[in-house]
């Protein structure tokens, strides 16, 4: 993977940084971790550091490779300042040590968030309007590795962009969609044919790992594992592992949905507690949300997995052979 002696992996105890970091193992490569926890993985690897403190940032990466997969991205964090203090000020940090240590390269994982709220399957070109401190949080992240790559043309910056990222161990919203159908809890709202841009993990990580030896000096990706399916299709993959069933189940229609999500918004505010369903999150749900990529280079890009592949190994891993000492990461 291109000639870089030692990789430093800032975020590498998280679940992209894990999946990733196990790739470099195998392979033999020598890096390091960057992280606020220690990696389960890899803890002789990492190096506790918090990337909003430049002094022990500067003192403790030592690689000639940077790969930033450090972020907050949860939507449940009730002070918002956090988002740009690690998001922002942390990259603000990180190229300021890779200037002084004449590092060359950066992978920076940004994400779709940027986009905002879209009608139209967006590919790299389209405009980037956030609406939440996430996406704003990261698309200033993105203009300050930009401006250091302007600054030193000779330097290399990847920038990618991926969609909602799923797999072995996660605990995100689609665990969550595999979750209720495995415990017969899901019931389709509406036709079904709204389609949900995915991403397979260990698709995404080789990805990554890919664009270490690309050589262009500047590169914006976003990764997605096409084709897309629809929400008719992705339960019929689950109910298919899990049961054996060729179906969808019970189904609802749009309107009864959202009554239905009406009706608990209002128990949620009389007791004053949080429930799993709502009206925005029917809405949500019911929603096409797709990206695509224009660049050859991503284009070019094999994923190891066909998104069908990453479903089913992600459920038979989660649900029918579970391994209780497997490492959980809660990412949403």
């Amino acid at each position: 993977m291109a000639n870089y002696k030692k990789y430093t992996v800032i975020g590498g105890s998280g679940f992209v940084g894990t999946n990733l970091c196990k790739k470099f193992d195998k392979n033999g490569i020598a890096f390091e971790i960057i992280d606020i926890k220690e990696s389960k993985q890899f803890p002789e690897k990492t190096k506790i550091v918090d990337i909003r403190d430049y002094l022990s940032l500067y003192e403790s990466i030592s690689g000639d490779l940077v790969i930033n997969l450090a972020a907050v991205h949860r939507d449940d964090i009730s002070n918002k300042d956090e988002y740009y203090s690690t998001n922002v000020d942390g990259a603000q940090n990180i190229v300021k040590v890779c200037e002084e240590k004449e590092i060359s390269k950066i992978i920076f994982t940004s994400s779709v968030a940027v986009y905002g709220f879209t009608t139209k399957s967006e590919s790299e070109s389209g405009k980037t309007i956030p609406f939440n401190h996430y996406g704003k949080s990261k698309l200033m992240a993105e203009e300050i590795f930009v401006n250091w790559q302007k600054k030193l043309k000779e330097h290399s910056l990847i920038i990618i962009r991926p969609t909602v990222i799923f797999g072995e161990g996660n605990r995100g919203n689609v665990y969550n969609l595999f979750n209720q159908i495995y415990r017969k809890r899901f019931f389709m709202i509406g036709s079904g044919k709204n389609k949900k841009s995915m991403a397979y993990i260990e698709n995404v990580s080789s990805f990554i790992a890919s664009c270490i030896s690309n050589k262009t000096n500047f590169g914006l990706y976003n990764y997605v594992d096409e084709p897309d399916i629809n929400m008719n299709e992705l339960v019929l993959i689950a109910r298919k592992v899990l049961f054996g069933k060729e179906s969808i189940g019970l189904r609802l229609p749009y309107f009864l949905g959202i009554l239905f999500g009406l009706f608990a918004d209002l128990i949620s505010k009389i007791f004053s507690i949080n429930l799993s369903i709502s009206s925005i999150r029917i809405k949500k749900f019911c929603k096409s949300t797709t990206f695509k990529s224009d660049d050859v280079y991503r284009l070019s890009f094999k994923p190891p997995y066909s998104l069908k592949d990453g479903i089913e190994r992600t459920l038979h891993s989660e649900f029918i052979n579970p391994d209780p000492c497997r490492e959980i990461f809660y990412t949403e």
